[in-house]
């Protein structure tokens, strides 16, 4: 079976990481980056892992995994060194119909992290299913390598021009025609050519 892409909405939704060491603590910063309310729970957490409970950036529970955790999630990541523990945080999730991803173990997830491209708004997602992170990453540098470093900018540049246009255009072949003209580079370049004259080409 294929996997379904998705970008999700992820604010101030809470999400259980089981786990807090290294590995477990690039899923914790991924997660906190979108801004999700973090629960974390492992017997041991790295220095980092504690900083962020310190600090009050995360709850931190140091102690085992109990099934009760699961209550109330978005969906669970668990990162522990032990596979019995990964499925049966993965197994636990499936009976309560959340979502698990088990960094590294392939069997027991639901979903994969993807490798990401990022300038702004603007999200790449590369997912070998994982079957090779590595080549994941491979890709993910060298698209990143691709994109003019003012992508970010003129995405913006397009999202302003985007909501004006729908707000003072009818629906139609004509407003569709236009916005994909404005999404051609060379027309409507955000190094050169400012908004009115984005206006006047197309």
């Amino acid at each position: 079976m294929g996997l379904f892409p998705i970008f999700l909405k992820l604010e101030r939704r809470p999400c259980l990481v089981v786990g807090a060491g290294h590995v477990a603590l690039e899923k914790i910063t991924s997660l906190l980056r979108v801004g999700a309310k973090l629960r974390v729970v492992a017997p041991e957490a790295c220095e980092a892992v504690q900083q962020l409970a310190a600090n009050g950036t995360i709850v931190l529970e140091l102690r085992r995994f109990h099934e009760a955790d699961l209550g109330g999630q978005t969906f669970v990541v668990t990162a522990t060194d032990s596979r019995d523990v990964n499925q049966q945080v993965f197994l636990a999730a499936q009976q309560r119909g959340l979502l698990c991803n088990s960094v590294d173990d392939p069997p027991n997830c639901d979903f994969y992290f993807a490798s990401i491209v990022e300038r702004g708004k603007l999200q790449i997602a590369i997912s070998t299913a994982g079957e090779s992170p590595a080549l994941a990453q491979r890709l993910r540098r060298e698209i990143d390598a691709q994109l003019p470093p003012d992508t970010a900018a003129w995405l913006d540049q397009l999202g302003s021009l985007r909501r004006e246009i729908l707000a003072s255009q009818p629906a139609g072949s004509e407003r569709k025609a236009l916005l994909h003209t404005l999404a051609e580079r060379p027309v409507c370049s955000s190094d050169e050519i400012g908004r009115a004259s984005c206006r006047e080409r197309v």
